[in-house]
């Protein structure tokens, strides 16, 4: 009862009417607000009663291999190359870093400097969340089973060598973004264990031994030469469908 619309603007219970610049249009019943201050603008967050739309069937299976030089492939060859935000925006983030420790504690100039920095790492996080949010949705919008890796993401971020670009890819966001909207869509979302996917070969089964340096699979027992990461992506596919031709069989 706090809040209501009039001419396209938001009616705050003691507040007023407030501009807003829509996201997108509401849909369903509004069952709370919260208004909340975040790097000098206010969002108001709508809590909704929606009913879940469910997509048509595709009849499509897709296995997806995630990775730092691909952000991810599937098993029909769909390349996404990583887009490495915090990368590309690591020289402003510097520079803005060390404005910051160079003013005063308690000043004027260093609040201004430390809202810079904030808003260098917002818009990386909305770039990255917009991203994710995107590829996610092609990929729900097309298949109807989709497999991924049974990832320990936090284990992986122990490497030193690796953990920044492993959270620079959001992994885990996106496979968060990825259940969620498969749930909503009426599709499903299979995790698979990630042992061997990336060792094994797709056609023939055999073991390949090969270093994270070596991008190209080549099987020396059936010739098959394939795309590492493609291969991977076979791989988790095959695991699921016999998981589940297993679970039909009981």
């Amino acid at each position: 009862d706090g809040c209501s619309f009039r001419n396209n603007k938001l009616r705050l219970q003691n507040i007023g009417e407030v501009k807003v610049k829509w996201h997108r249009p509401l849909e369903g019943k509004i069952k709370t607000v919260y208004i909340t201050r975040k790097n000098g603008r206010y969002y108001a967050c709508f809590f909704l009663d929606i009913i879940p739309k469910i997509l048509p069937k595709t009849g499509k299976f897709v296995g997806i291999d995630v990775g730092i030089e691909s952000f991810l492939v599937t098993s029909d060859e769909l390349y996404v190359d990583s887009p490495k935000y915090l990368r590309k925006s690591e020289k402003k983030l510097k520079v803005s870093q060390q404005t910051l420790s160079r003013r005063v504690k308690g000043s004027t100039r260093r609040q201004k400097a430390k809202y810079i920095v904030a808003k260098t790492h917002q818009k990386i996080a909305n770039q990255r969340l917009d991203f994710l949010h995107k590829i996610a949705r092609i990929i729900v919008n097309e298949n109807d089973i989709i497999v991924v890796e049974k990832l320990q993401i936090q284990n992986m971020i122990k490497n030193r060598h690796l953990s920044k670009s492993i959270a620079d890819a959001g992994w885990g966001m996106f496979l968060q973004i990825l259940k969620y909207k498969a749930e909503e869509a009426g599709k499903r979302v299979i995790e698979v264990n990630p042992r061997g996917t990336s060792q094994e070969c797709s056609v023939c089964g055999k073991t390949v031994k090969k270093d994270l340096s070596v991008r190209i699979h080549s099987c020396p027992f059936c010739s098959s030469v394939l795309n590492r990461d493609h291969n991977a992506a076979l791989n988790i596919l095959k695991k699921a469908r016999t998981e589940l031709s297993a679970l039909a069989c009981l």
